[in-house]
């Protein structure tokens, strides 16, 4: 999308839903993720240029491209959210450039960041991807695992999450999904609630979302690759 007038309309529609959802939710209104995986350089522009300035990749190679190379004048005033899987291999290099892992979920993973941390000298804000619908395709925890490895990242490694990241089913309503990962959050004393994309983002508001990803209602539909 060359037109950037229609990239600030689209922005300032999601926004005004966020805050008329939280409005009704009594809740506060959560952060805009603008998901940029795999979208064409001239939408991002766009983004930029409406002011988003919060990003979410799915792919550290892909990022290093877009945020370290092609934008990386814009890098300073942006803060970037890895919300897709992260391989133990790709640590160090998420951990120089991502502000916020949301998809931490293995005790591997913690060992691999703590190390690559100590390399870059930074560690990104951490979130833990919750497999809230217990779907074998999906990464993340087991609702039912979820204390025991908070505890663990607590007593071996020192690192405490800022809160939850999840997907709910596609198949399935998503409010049910939303309320279980609130009710953990608030078991676990999380603030944090990554949940929400273009299709659910209000709902995810009323169940207390702090982080809302969305995509092609922000972008429009993907290109044909």
């Amino acid at each position: 999308m060359k037109d950037a007038s229609t990239m600030a309309a689209r922005r300032t529609e999601i926004l005004d839903r966020i805050a008329a959802a939280s409005r009704q939710a009594g809740v506060p209104e959560p952060q805009l993720i603008a998901v940029s995986k795999v979208q064409p350089d001239d939408r991002v522009r766009a983004a930029l240029a409406a002011g988003q300035t919060v990003f979410g990749e799915n792919r550290v190679q892909e990022a290093q491209g877009r945020w370290g190379e092609r934008f990386a004048h814009e890098r300073d005033r942006l803060e970037l959210h890895l919300i897709g899987p992260l391989q133990t291999n790709k640590a160090k290099e998420a951990c120089a450039l991502f502000d916020v892992i949301q998809t931490l979920d293995r005790e591997k993973l913690a060992r691999a960041l703590l190390k690559a941390a100590d390399r870059v000298g930074r560690m990104p804000r951490l979130m833990v991807q919750v497999n809230i619908g217990e779907e074998d395709q999906k990464s993340g925890l087991a609702p039912d695992d979820l204390g025991t490895f908070l505890d663990r990242l607590d007593a071996e490694y020192g690192l405490r999450p800022e809160g939850l990241m999840c997907i709910p089913p596609l198949e399935a309503p998503a409010a049910p999904h939303f309320w279980r990962m609130e009710k953990l959050a608030n078991a676990h004393g999380l603030d944090g609630l990554s949940m929400g994309m273009s299709a659910d983002y209000e709902t995810a508001v009323a169940f207390g979302a702090t982080h809302v990803r969305v995509g092609s209602a922000l972008f429009g539909a993907r290109e044909p690759v």
